[in-house]
């Protein structure tokens, strides 16, 4: 397999995608019949999906946004209902309950696994909490097993956030299984890609059944195109991504052992700098799939001059990611600083690193050279 889309020579991109001659005679296929919507390779995209999680159902949406707004939608939220979830994900996560007028309660994050402390989410629930909204962060599994005992306990739905999951595993079974709806996300800095696109899965045929109308603009099952029988969303994923994410999944076993390859030699080159700390290893129970390549800097480092450094020596990197109570729009919701040190900490320190589909050992190298250069010349 070889990629069409070519890697810039003059630097060493952070995420690109992995696009190879598959998808380019794919999406052509789709041109050519001239269906380019609700066709064959939708069908056949969604399958991929649930055969590849192990899910009953999965249904294609036109991004994770859209699928977590969905997914959301389907518990019947009002106002002033509460959903427990993290401060250190994408803002989407959060938005999505927002979307809903309802609203998100934060619970700091373990500072080991970077995900929803589990230890902590007891003293959050009140008689208003509804759901818990998890979210695998990095594509690192959350704790399942204390989550579904406190769900349990207090009959709460949840709704995995594994847009950056796709292949993770928790005792063995992929995440996607765990909550009553899961949504994995396929922009271009995901595992795989369908340009913009993401996919709710579930094991429920209710929620599917409900799922399928809202993302079709609240269309009945009656078979009449313009019969609407409940307010949706045009959230529809088109022909043309799907037929990208079909050829995506026939090689995502490759794609998803070469960056994880790519990973570990990170990691190994990395184990012996003490200012330079990596994400958590894999075990018996917790098995990672590598969306991103995020490294946490000692406190001592400045980490916009590291970025500087490293931009100079033509490498990409990114601040990743910044909690979401810290966000500008978020100073309107009555958030302040303090309220979760670990996820502020976390993102005061957190540095996302090029990491990609058939990255070169060589490049791996010039990353961690330039990174150990940097942050000795960082220091605070």
């Amino acid at each position: 397999m070889k990629r069409i889309n070519k890697l810039p020579q003059e630097l060493i991109p952070l995420s690109p995608p992995f696009i190879t001659t598959d998808e380019e005679k794919a999406v052509q296929k789709v041109l050519r019949s001239g269906i380019l919507g609700l066709g064959k390779y939708l069908e056949a995209f969604e399958k991929s999906i649930a055969d590849f999680v192990g899910t009953k159902y999965a249904i294609a949406v036109s991004s994770g946004t859209a699928g977590l707004h969905a997914s959301v939608v389907t518990l019947g939220l009002k106002p002033g209902d509460e959903v427990i979830t993290s401060p250190f994900s994408f803002v989407s996560s959060a938005n999505a309950i927002l979307y809903c007028q309802a609203k998100p309660v934060f619970v700091d994050i373990d500072p080991e696994t970077l995900n929803i402390n589990p230890e902590n989410i007891e003293s959050a629930i009140t008689k208003s909490t509804k759901a818990i909204l998890p979210v695998h962060i990095f594509g690192y599994p959350i704790n399942y097993a204390k989550i579904k005992k406190l769900a349990e306990k207090y009959k709460l739905k949840i709704v995995e956030d594994a847009c950056e999951s796709l292949g993770a595993t928790y005792k063995g079974k992929k995440v996607g299984n765990f909550g009553n709806l899961a949504v994995f996300a396929f922009y271009p800095n995901k595992q795989i890609t369908t340009g913009e696109g993401g996919m709710i899965v579930t094991n429920n045929k209710e929620d599917y059944t409900l799922l399928k109308s809202l993302i079709n603009q609240g269309r009945g099952d009656s078979g009449q195109w313009l019969s609407h029988d409940k307010l949706g969303f045009n959230y529809r994923m088109d022909e043309m991504s799907a037929a990208v994410g079909l050829m995506q999944m026939k090689k995502i076993k490759y794609i998803l052992s070469s960056r994880k390859k790519a990973a570990l030699y990170y990691k190994r080159i990395l184990k012996k700098n003490n200012l330079i700390k990596t994400l958590r290893d894999d075990d018996t129970v917790y098995s990672r799939s590598w969306q991103a390549f995020i490294v946490l800097l000692d406190k001592s480092i400045d980490r916009n001059k590291t970025m500087a450094i490293l931009k100079k020596n033509k490498i990409q990197s990114k601040p990743y990611l910044p909690s979401i109570h810290l966000q500008p729009y978020w100073k309107k919701i009555n958030a302040s600083a303090g309220r979760f040190p670990v996820s502020e900490s976390t993102s005061a320190s957190s540095l996302a690193l090029p990491l990609y589909t058939d990255m070169k050992q060589s490049d791996i190298e010039k990353v961690c050279l330039s990174l150990e250069k940097a942050v000795e010349r960082a220091r605070r």
